[in-house]
């Protein structure tokens, strides 16, 4: 269970890592419209925004990494794993469902083997 535990979050902080590329860096690239379905003049419009979104999910990263070194690492990475399970439900419920699919699941299923774990 450790192991799975492990590779879920470390899949999770992965995931994290492209969404924070895609909206750091890529935002009004065609790879950033194209995800996101909106025009390059939307794009440009909340470049700002998706930036800031993108540090957010950098900090998330930074925890889930953390996760592996730290002295109480279940706790540290069930603490993250949840914020990033309960951003994933929001972006569900404000956003799009498939959010719910990218981001809330892998961040469930991670949490619920780690719990498994401990």
């Amino acid at each position: 269970m450790l192991l799975a535990s492990h590779v879920l979050t470390g899949l999770v902080a992965a995931l994290h890592v492209w969404f924070l590329v895609l909206e750091m860096f890529l935002w009004t690239a065609p790879i950033g419209q194209k995800t996101f379905r909106r025009t390059l003049a939307q794009q440009e419009e909340s470049k700002v925004l998706a930036a800031n979104q993108g540090l957010y999910n950098g900090f998330l990263v930074a925890g889930l990494v953390w996760s592996f070194f730290a002295r109480d690492p279940m706790g540290v990475r069930c603490f993250f794993l949840g914020c990033v399970v309960v951003a994933g439900l929001y972006g569900a419920a404000s956003v799009g469902k498939k959010i719910l699919f990218v981001q809330a699941l892998p961040a469930a299923l991670g949490l619920g083997v780690t719990l498994l774990a401990t």
